[in-house]
């Protein structure tokens, strides 16, 4: 409305004001503060999940990338144990807890659970709920622990392609964690088979294996092993190449490739006595091209993947039917299988192997 438009009904309004009742006319316009502004309806406020640093296995620690908690709308959040008590899935991981004693401890935030499912735990040796309460309290401690990652970890927030390990509750104990894709999830030998359950500031995922924890290393669990006793043999004669590696523990591990007795007296090593006799040098460079510098489990490797080992050459892998196969450059066409998979140390893998790998 222009000035003079308002400069008549004001002096028409003098006027009336005389004859009738008074009214108002404003022809002011107000400008908004530019500071504020109306949030439209529906919206809230969106807060940016945390992230952590991921390091490539192999080269670092890896921390345990961060996020954030999501509420689905109409689900009751419940406490960890609440949630476990609750799924007809979890009733030996509910007998576990509580013969553990240990509730408090998986109800805390900010925690990941990789949960057992009951059959799980039967395919582990438990016949029943009962037999998980009559376990060693202390046992069941350490199993559970291992469990644990004292950080939340959605699904959304694991590396793809990459074995990246998470220390957990249990000290000195590591998992490694692989995802292929949203929907395949390996942790350690284990399958992620229901996740993203999300609890009172905590996330639980199911898994249809038990992982269990180890108590050795690396050449200790060669060394317990009667049909590893060449290797044992070749370890000692490699020297502080081959030990420092095989005996140190770091956040992303170790695999070790183990030759049989019979893989090494098929390489030429008649018996013991022979590797003792052997040139070191070459002893050593034989046996970091069996170790890679991650934890990789058998359900991890990818069909004609070339994975690079310490020794700096690669191996070849092959996948077929679930049986995994490695063939050095050494080799010809004459690959080694895997006879004994995922066998846990404390500070990686072992997979069992029926013919020594040539670099050369």
């Amino acid at each position: 409305m222009n000035q003079s438009i308002c400069a008549y009904f004001r002096q028409s309004t003098l006027l009336l004001l005389l004859a009738a009742s008074p009214f108002f006319f404003s022809c002011s316009t107000e400008t908004p503060d530019p500071g504020t502004s109306t949030t439209p309806p529906g919206s809230g406020t969106v807060t940016t999940p945390g992230t952590g640093t991921t390091t490539t296995p192999g080269t670092g620690t890896t921390t345990t990338p961060g996020t954030s908690t999501t509420a689905t709308p109409g689900v009751s959040v419940v406490s960890s144990v609440t949630f476990i008590a609750q799924n007809d899935k979890l009733n030996f991981l509910e007998a576990a807890i509580a013969r553990a004693g240990i509730a408090a401890e998986l109800n805390k935030e900010n925690i990941t659970i990789f949960a057992p499912s009951d059959d799980a735990f039967k395919a582990a040796g438990y016949a029943n709920e009962a037999a998980v309460t009559a376990a060693p309290a202390a046992d069941l401690q350490r199993i559970l622990r291992y469990h644990v990652v004292n950080s939340r970890i959605d699904q959304s927030a694991i590396p793809t392609a990459v074995n990246t390990s998470y220390q957990t509750a249990l000290a000195d104990n590591q998992i490694s964690v692989y995802k292929s894709s949203a929907s395949d999830i390996s942790v350690n030998q284990a399958k992620i088979i229901q996740g993203d359950n999300p609890t009172t500031g905590s996330v639980v995922h199911i898994i249809n294996q038990v992982l269990k924890p180890a108590s050795v290393n690396l050449v200790a669990l060669a060394k317990n092993n009667a049909n590893l006793s060449f290797l044992s043999a070749a370890i000692d004669r490699a020297g502080a190449s081959v030990q420092d590696a095989l005996n140190k523990s770091t956040q992303n591990g170790y695999t070790l490739f183990a030759p049989t007795n019979d893989a090494f007296k098929a390489a030429g090593y008649a018996d013991e006595a022979a590797i003792k006799a052997a040139d070191q040098k070459k002893l050593a460079d034989l046996l970091l091209y069996h170790v890679l510098n991650y934890r990789a489990f058998s359900q991890t490797f990818q069909n004609g993947a070339d994975i690079v080992t310490a020794q700096g050459s690669s191996v070849r892998v092959n996948v077929s039917g679930g049986k995994v196969t490695l063939l050095g450059k050494g080799n010809g066409s004459t690959a080694a299988n895997i006879t004994q998979a995922d066998q846990v140390a404390s500070n990686g893998v072992v997979h069992v192997i029926d013919r020594v790998l040539l670099f050369q």
